[in-house]
């Protein structure tokens, strides 16, 4: 008798960073110890509650219990045509060029499966979120990294190794601001990205995740205004971050009809798209969302600065991105990072993310979420500066 075998193309992924972060944690919680979890970047503050509210009155209208449109409602794809030209300037056709996601994740995860076959290459950053490469393994295509160093301000130099040749590329993935650098995207980055995809025929995928968590007063751009971009781009969004909606599993791609309508045609056959009434709440947030979202950065804002002068007055090098709710610190001395997060968890009490998760260009880094209440964030920072490493 012999048992099945599985896709071998999952021995090629590696361990979800964030899921073996959180069997750490479990193990020292069930030790009695008070872990102060810095490492996931899961929002502490609640939905607010104009969204919650509309959530309610949507879930009890049993109208929006059966299965949904597939593409998204009409209402949330003009909200969402009507916020990005509201935010960026963008004019989008609600009805070919929007599509709503089960969370902006979902969409990464199947676009390759979208947009390049068997054995293409797609171009993904390296430190990066996990989900461009591990995507591309799962749909069978040839992930390359292509480092972001912090002498260039963790920018990607399309005019360096991997990216200057790339004549095989299928598909690029960004992401600004950065996750896990908070690095934000230089003035003329996306028209050079945009110039670099249609010059080899590929495909542009930027990820907006952390569009609205800024805090220098700029919002950052769309890569879609860039010239040219509306032939080979599509960028995802989420209300996970600018809403602390994690939970609800919400947001949208949009960009080059054709590339929404292949990523249309993958979901079409996997999932039946987002329950109806959370996109009645998402509708609500993006239409009435300004104070809220405005509310947010500043409150991640005063909890950034004062992190980062903490740790800084600890020894630390923190690296001065403008966005996003991460700090992203070199390890004392150099130390390993995965080694550094260990101690962290073990002198301190405090969970953080090994750099290296992010992938090999990561590795001497680790990132904080600031992601837990004031005091907590106080705590955790003392805690940390009396480590003895």
């Amino acid at each position: 008798m012999k048992e099945p075998p599985l896709n071998p193309r999952l021995a090629d992924l590696p361990p979800y960073l964030f899921v073996a972060l959180d069997r750490k944690r479990e193990a020292a919680v069930r030790r009695g110890r008070d872990i102060i979890n810095l490492g996931i970047g899961d929002p502490d503050l609640p939905t607010p509650g104009f969204i919650v509210d509309a959530m309610a009155e949507a879930v009890r209208d049993p109208s929006l219990h059966r299965y949904p449109d597939n593409r998204g409602s009409e209402a949330f794809r003009e909200a969402v045509a009507w916020f990005m030209r509201e935010r960026y300037g963008v004019r989008l056709d609600p009805a070919t060029e929007v599509l709503a996601l089960i969370g902006s994740k979902e969409g990464i995860g199947h676009l390759p499966l979208a947009l390049a076959g068997r054995g293409c290459a797609v171009y993904a950053p390296d430190p990066g979120y996990p989900p461009y490469w591990t995507g591309a393994l799962l749909a069978g295509a040839r992930p390359v990294r292509y480092p972001l160093l912090e002498g260039n301000g963790f920018l990607p130099d399309f005019g360096s190794r991997p990216l200057a040749g790339a004549r095989g590329a299928r598909l690029l993935f960004l992401n600004y601001p950065n996750n896990p650098t908070g690095a934000t995207a230089s003035p003329g980055l996306f028209s050079r990205a945009v110039a670099w995809a249609l010059e080899r025929g590929a495909w542009l995928a930027h990820d907006a995740a952390y569009a609205e968590a800024f805090f220098d007063g700029a919002r950052p751009p769309s890569v879609l205004a860039a010239p040219g971009a509306m032939r080979c781009a599509v960028e995802f969004h989420s209300l996970s971050k600018t809403f602390n909606m994690t939970g609800w599993r919400v947001g949208w791609a949009c960009g080059s009809s054709r590339a929404i309508r292949a990523l249309a045609e993958v979901k079409s056959n996997i999932d039946s798209g987002v329950f109806t009434a959370v996109q009645a709440a998402a509708v609500a947030a993006l239409r009435r969302g300004d104070a809220a979202a405005q509310a947010m950065r500043e409150r991640l804002g005063g909890r950034r600065a004062r992190c980062a002068a903490a740790l800084e007055r600890a020894g630390w090098r923190v690296f001065p991105g403008a966005a996003t709710f991460y700090l992203w610190c070199a390890t004392p001395g150099g130390i390993p990072s995965a080694r550094c997060a260990e101690r962290l968890l073990e002198r301190a009490g405090v969970m953080a993310t090994p750099g290296a998760g992010f992938g090999p260009r990561g590795e001497g880094y680790v990132r904080f979420a600031l992601t837990a209440v004031e005091s907590r964030l106080s705590l955790a920072m003392e805690r940390i500066a009396a480590v003895r490493w």
